[in-house]
């Protein structure tokens, strides 16, 4: 998970594009859950959707 919400502008994008470029480049996978947020996975891992709701109701996963 990367909380980019006090950070720069100009900085997160160079985090959001270095991070992405990991995540592809591993197989992986970057997703947004709520504003300025990122959950990146390892190929090998799958957020269920019981997880997501939890982590939605937490306020921490954006639909």
């Amino acid at each position: 998970m990367v909380n980019l919400q006090n950070v720069d502008r100009d900085l997160a994008r160079r985090i959001i594009d270095f991070s992405s470029g990991l995540a592809y480049g591993l197989g992986g996978q970057m997703d947004r859950v709520a504003d300025q947020v990122f959950l990146l996975t390892p190929s090998n891992v799958e957020v269920s959707a019981e997880e997501k709701r939890r982590l939605q109701e937490r306020g921490l996963y954006r639909a």
